[in-house]
């Protein structure tokens, strides 16, 4: 689908960037390898030369993502077991000799990483519409890469490079103008964890009534599965930390429950009528005991441990349904610009950084005491 484009949010002429008399280089953050912090290098690279098709974005503001660590650690690789806090350096080691921790091929590294991208549009490929310059958007970065009839799909900032510079490019069906008062920063905080949610609210046809359970729900993907099975009217029960259940209940959560906390106590045997679960590891079993017959669950993460263990018969003595969510359908990111612009869902930003801070974001990220996203800001332009 086609982004409209918003003339309220253009620039004037006057103040476009000159990109034909700047530097020819940018300030962004390479990641070299699998490996801790110091595989994340600031420093000087080239601007993106623009292809057919392809649009330049001056980039405003970067969120930070599970999924960058992930791909830095090389947890996708098939020899990890563990949950991305637990991850050990034999299992970091094992992933770079196997070389298979990307999500659909092996990771290009050297690249730059950043999947949440708020950007403005300072040039086109020739042939552009160059009427779009000046406009501030968003970037879907699920490509479905074979079509919308296929499920195969590439990401920004996991398969080609990414927003945590002062530059990123990407075709121009990618981007999407969003008419709103909210901050760059906000709006930064937006396309990966809202478009994953989205995807699996919508995949798993969540309807108004039912009862709806997020694990999670503190993260950036759960705090927006939240949020947007609320606005379909369901019913929504959240499992975060017990420090973080006030701040849960305040974004729509009608029921919580805290983490540790056996869930099948908690809410009895076929109680739920969708499972939203990023988490997996230990308590996948009792995910699928609370479920109802004919229940949905839906996942496109596994933050607690890729491995579970799966009880055949909760399975299909209860005609379940399990929805597996990576590539994108095609009404999400449009969904999500339509949400923004009539006010149904609010951003959840827990910090912002400058973008050579971003071992501190990182670092933050992972010790888990946030609600929301933490958003990177590349430094100005000169």
């Amino acid at each position: 689908m086609e982004a409209m484009v918003n003339k309220s949010e253009m620039i004037p002429p006057k103040d476009r960037f000159d990109l034909k008399g700047c530097n020819a280089t940018m300030k962004a953050v390479v990641t070299t390898g699998n490996g801790g912090y110091d595989k994340l290098e600031y420093r000087d690279v080239p601007i993106p030369t623009l292809s057919p098709g392809e649009v330049l974005l001056q980039v405003l503001a970067a969120g930070v993502n599970n999924t960058e660590i992930n791909t830095r650690l090389g947890w996708y690789s098939s020899s990890v077991k563990a949950g991305t806090e637990a991850l050990t350096d034999a299992e970091k080691e094992e992933a770079k000799i196997k070389a298979d921790g990307g999500w659909n091929e092996a990771t290009p590294f050297p690249f730059i990483q950043g999947t949440d991208c708020c950007g403005r549009i300072v040039a086109v490929a020739p042939g552009g519409d160059e009427s779009t310059i000046g406009l501030r958007v968003l970037v879907r970065p699920c490509i479905r890469s074979s079509g919308w009839n296929s499920l195969e799909n590439i990401w920004m900032a996991s398969d080609f490079d990414g927003a945590f510079a002062q530059f990123v490019k990407i075709g121009a069906e990618e981007v999407f103008p969003v008419d709103c008062d909210w901050s760059d920063a906000e709006l930064g905080t937006i396309p990966c964890a809202y478009g994953t949610a989205e995807n699996m609210v919508y995949r798993a046809k969540v309807k108004k009534g039912e009862h709806v359970l997020v694990a999670g729900a503190s993260g950036g993907v759960g705090s927006a599965a939240v949020q947007l099975a609320k606005r379909r009217g369901a019913v929504v029960t959240a499992i975060a930390g017990r420090e973080k259940l006030e701040q849960v209940q305040s974004i729509g959560a009608d029921h919580i429950i805290a983490r540790g906390d056996n869930i099948v106590t908690a809410l009895g045997d076929r109680s739920v009528d969708v499972v939203v679960d990023n988490v997996a590891g230990e308590t996948f079993g009792e995910m699928l005991k609370v479920l109802k017959r004919g229940g949905r669950y839906v996942s496109s993460g596994a933050i607690g441990g890729p491995l579970v263990t799966l009880d055949m018969r909760d399975f299909y003595l209860k005609d379940l349904t399990m929805i597996g969510c990576t590539a994108w359908d095609e009404p999400v990111f449009p969904n999500l610009i339509s949400y923004i612009e009539k006010g149904e869902i609010r951003p959840l930003l827990a910090k912002t950084l400058p973008l050579d801070q971003i071992v501190e974001a990182q670092r933050a990220f992972t010790e888990k005491k946030h609600v929301g996203k933490f958003v990177l800001i590349p430094p100005p332009l000169k």
